[in-house]
């Protein structure tokens, strides 16, 4: 037989530790967009990814860090030795939440959108959906007809164009 698992099932582990986390990261100023735990030796590894209009700034990750770990310090929601690590999600998250695309105002984003595929600099957002740039083009597509985006890594955007963050 099996020993005994200590310790609730690792994905309401994971939803106590979000439940926990979002307000603090909230009342700092900034969207939790995830939180991961896994073990490292004897310590466990609690990873936060965290986001805000206008990007997340070393300043935003520290202040983040110290709201963060007072939260897991003082709550029993999380016990054991912890390394943290706090941070912006990269170019390669998935846009997949209305904010995402909000924030992605201005980039070239690929997506499946009514069973095509998709390739388009995305131009605004509203409480309908999203507006595409795709080959000259303007094309709004409601969210419900949005699959996930993905941010297109590009090496020589057109002139005059400056993204806010890298």
């Amino acid at each position: 037989m099996p020993p005994a698992q200590a310790g609730p099932p690792p994905d309401a582990a994971r939803q106590q530790i979000t439940d926990l986390l979002a307000p603090v990261v909230a009342a700092a100023g900034y969207d939790l967009e995830d939180v991961t735990v896994t073990q490292a030796g004897r310590r466990s590894l609690v990873r936060v990814i965290v986001d805000a209009d206008g990007g997340v700034d070393l300043d935003g990750v520290a202040k983040v860090s110290r709201a963060v770990s007072d939260a897991l310090d003082t709550g029993d929601q999380f016990a054991g030795p912890y390394v943290l690590e706090v941070s912006s999600p990269g170019v390669d998250r998935p846009l997949s939440e209305p904010r995402h695309w909000r924030r992605a105002a201005g980039r070239l984003v690929k997506v499946d959108a009514d069973g095509a595929s998709l390739v388009g600099r995305v131009l605004d957002t509203d409480d309908a959906g999203v507006t595409l740039d795709v080959d000259g083009t303007k094309r709004h597509i409601g969210w419900s007809a949005l699959g996930r985006g993905k941010v297109q890594v590009e090496f020589n955007r057109p002139s005059g164009e400056h993204p806010e963050r890298g």
